[in-house]
């Protein structure tokens, strides 16, 4: 067994040599920081406190029960018979008991031993769940984190093109009281200024918004992040990406918690068809003895018991075939776990590969528009261009800088996806 726990670990170890995730530290510890506040781990923390008490309390079956009782009745007609010329009594008029009972399950061929199994898996599904819990909870806030790095470098872009705008129209503005440009450059200028500027207001408003969603998460609205700095290098080998989202991602490992539960289900439903062995014991008081009928008297018992289950219709059956059938059910939707995340996990490389190639892509985008605004500059300059050509020259360079921040930041996404996907712990 310790072998067989070494080469798996042996394997994941192999493979995790090749995927490694680096995060900066603002972003972890905004992470960290959720943990504490989000409500949601809260909850979570206290099933697993549940589940501990559960297990407490199914290992307290084991225990015997000691209960007290103590009754009185007053009973007529007295029962008598003439004996020996006298009414002889042979019941109290005033019948007093009080006792202290035990009962201890000596033998309940596995019954607690299940109990306490399925206990202890219950805690450890409620522990697996908080993980499950804190990862989402990683991926939202990372999310949000480089959300707010794409606004805020869309921002310095968008200020750059208005701030185009602004000195071309100063040009223009010029130009039109030497009579060397028309009003209506002017107003179209203006019009692109205007437009420019609303969409800097959209982009404001939604860092609002990712603000608020960071406040709820992680209870700051903190956030310096200038950088995609999200960088995780991973092996392309879909079949190893699966093994180790296998191993180690919450939905896998959940997943398994269920088969194993729903596995201890069957074990139990089997055993209610066991016989039950138990010992009980009794000492107290009570009148009732002959002679003396009324006056009451020590009295104590100990005794063993079993109970054997005969006939119950058929309901331990009906419960085993059940509880097989959730086997069943939680291996079916293991298998459709797998090839939901085989997909996905493909996805998420596709996505990294190809916003890489279109980052590299862009760079010559970026430097043909450069080229063609210099062009442009000097046409206009030179009076043998127009207003409108260098207004589209300026505004083609800041949207090819666009683009390409839109795929590195598609890139970046790309990168945390994968990370949640193959369940790394990157905080």
């Amino acid at each position: 067994m310790k072998k067989y726990i070494f080469l798996i670990l042996f394997t994941l170890t192999a493979i995790y040599g090749t995927t490694q995730v680096q995060v900066n530290i603002e972003l972890k510890n905004l992470i960290n920081q959720s943990f504490t506040y989000y409500p949601k781990v809260k909850e979570i923390n206290n099933t697993i406190s549940t589940a501990q008490q559960k297990l407490e309390l199914t290992k307290l079956n084991n225990m015997p029960e000691i209960t007290g009782n103590a009754s009185y009745a007053y009973i007529q007609p007295k029962i008598t018979i003439p004996l020996g010329g006298t009414d002889f009594q042979f019941a109290p008029v005033n019948s007093i008991n009080a006792s202290v009972n035990a009962q201890y399950a000596l033998f309940d061929f596995g019954r607690l031993k299940a109990n306490i199994e399925k206990s202890k898996d219950e805690l450890q599904t409620a522990t697996h769940n908080l993980a499950n819990v804190k990862s989402q909870l990683a991926y939202q806030v990372s999310t949000i984190y480089y959300n707010l790095v794409y606004l805020k470098k869309a921002i310095a872009i968008q200020d750059s093109i208005i701030q185009f705008l602004t000195d071309n129209k100063k040009i223009v503005d010029a130009k039109l009281k030497n009579g060397d440009a028309l009003k209506i450059d002017v107003l179209n200028i203006q019009a692109a200024i205007d437009n420019e500027q609303n969409r800097k207001v959209d982009i404001q408003n939604t860092i609002q918004k990712q603000l608020n969603l960071l406040a709820y998460t992680s209870g700051t609205n903190f956030e310096n992040g200038t950088n995609f700095d999200f960088d995780l290098s991973a092996t392309s080998n879909i079949d190893d990406l699966i093994s180790i989202a296998q191993a180690t991602n919450m939905d896998f490992v959940i997943m398994k918690d269920k088969i194993k539960e729903a596995l201890s289900d069957v074990n139990i439903a089997k055993l209610s068809n066991k016989p039950m062995v138990g010992l009980q014991a009794a000492a107290g008081y009570k009148n009732g003895y002959v002679p003396e009928v009324e006056n009451p008297r020590f009295n104590y018992l100990a005794g063993i018991g079993i109970t054997i289950p005969i006939y119950n219709g058929g309901k331990t059956k009906q419960q085993v075939k059940l509880a097989q059938n959730i086997v069943k059910q939680n291996e079916l939707a293991q298998e459709t776990l797998n090839n939901d995340y085989k997909k996905n996990i493909q996805q998420a490389l596709t996505d990294i590969k190809s916003n890489m190639e279109r980052i590299q892509n862009t760079n010559g985008q970026i430097e043909e528009a450069v080229y063609a605004e210099k062009l442009a500059a000097s046409r206009f300059l030179n009076g043998t261009g127009t207003n409108l050509e260098l207004t589209n020259a300026g505004t083609n360079v800041q949207r090819a800088a666009l683009t390409r921040l839109q795929y590195e930041y598609q890139l970046c996404l790309a990168k945390i996806e994968l990370a949640r996907l193959i369940g790394y712990q990157y905080w």
